[in-house]
């Protein structure tokens, strides 16, 4: 789909001036936050969870600004009105500025990247990479070493790169969350370290009410034999098992299966995801 028009500051723009000049330093030294959010048939995935993110990863790094919750989600509406049949996704940049008057809200459409649907059947095979984002529960515009992760998980020919910290523990994706799960336990990496998903809390919330457990621990990737299964969440995929981790297979139980479908049914539901 071709989009025309992009939100700035509350402002709808011609898309042809959505640039940002190369001596604007605060982007280039990557000071600014960011959301990806689903939007289909008229439906704004999570809207609030993610508004609500984008202005924490600004508190978190100090990036002070001008706009609310209101000013966004009202500059979303204004945006999007006309696109009342598509699925696409919403991307939110926030670029701070020398002073909060100067900082920057862009908003624009994009149009959505949906997974192989055999990565749902088969499962996702993944490499390790040794990287902890300074900031976890931040989602920033310092995305070099993540960028740099994902790169080497494509020429390996795989879907993302797990991301080790110092100690040897998996954290996430690039752009995922990690789990595994054993019987109906879901065991997750401590909330402390990572970045903390919409989809990972709404697959939670899900598992919870239909009696699975989750317990926060340490997993390194010697660790994952020992669970039936892993897998990752994320907006645009939802839950995707793991097939195999830098060359070693993995299973895909069926209380994952069930976990997928539940997640499913709770998304068509409530929002007719696509």
């Amino acid at each position: 789909m071709d989009f025309k028009y992009f939100s700035q500051n509350g402002k709808i723009l011609p898309i042809e001036r959505a640039v940002i000049p190369l001596s604007n330093i605060e982007y280039s030294y990557g000071f600014g936050v960011y959301e990806n959010i689903r939007v289909s048939n008229g439906n704004i995935y999570f809207l609030k969870d993610h508004i609500e993110r984008l202005l924490e990863s600004a508190k978190t790094i100090e990036l002070e600004h001008q706009f609310d919750e209101e000013f966004i989600k009202n500059s979303i509406f204004e945006l999007i009105r006309d696109y009342k049949s598509e699925t696409f996704n919403l991307k939110i940049l926030l670029i701070g500025g020398p002073s909060k008057e100067k900082a920057i809200l862009n908003i624009l459409c994009l149009n959505p990247l949906f997974p192989d649907k055999k990565l749902y059947r088969d499962g996702a095979e993944f490499i390790t990479y040794d990287y902890e984002r300074p900031f976890p529960h931040a989602k920033t515009l310092n995305m070099l070493q993540s960028y740099l992760a994902y790169s080497k998980a494509k020429e390996s020919g795989s879907y993302d790169a797990l991301l080790i910290n110092h100690e040897g523990f998996i954290l996430e994706g690039t752009r995922t969350n990690f789990f595994c799960i054993k019987d109906k336990v879901i065991y997750s990496p401590f909330e402390k370290d990572i970045l903390l998903g919409v989809m990972r809390k709404v697959m939670l919330e899900v598992a919870l009410e239909n009696n699975y457990q989750v317990i926060e621990k340490n997993i390194g990737p010697e660790d994952i034999k020992s669970y039936d299964g892993s897998f990752v969440t994320s907006t645009s995929s939802k839950i995707i098992p793991i097939k195999s981790i830098d060359g070693n297979l993995f299973n895909i139980p069926e209380t994952l299966k069930e976990l997928m479908r539940l997640l499913n049914d709770f998304l068509e539901k409530n929002f007719q995801l696509q």
